[in-house]
């Protein structure tokens, strides 16, 4: 467990297959944004959760979610560049 929090992980420890524990670091993150924010962008930057998904459980609109992931310098938005490339061709 301190291996992952060190290394930014959350953790999530199961007994009999049913969530018991989580384990989310301590860190700027979660001192500066609290618990379900700090969890919603960590799951959000690990590609665990979708942008609409995320912004609930931060408690934010979307639109609020948004401009919290800018504030913390994280892109709303992250394709790889031949997704990216399939995409504008697709919207062209």
């Amino acid at each position: 467990l301190l291996k992952d929090a060190e290394a930014g992980q959350i953790s999530l420890i199961t007994k009999h297959g049913r969530p018991a524990i989580l384990a989310v670091p301590f860190d700027e993150r979660l001192i500066g944004q609290g618990v379900h924010r700090a969890m919603a962008l960590h799951l959000f930057e690990s590609h665990q959760v979708t942008l609409a998904q995320a912004a609930k459980l931060a408690g934010l609109s979307l639109e609020e979610f948004v401009e919290l992931l800018g504030e913390v310098g994280l892109p709303a938005v992250d394709y790889p560049a031949a997704d990216l490339e399939s995409e504008l061709a697709a919207a062209l």
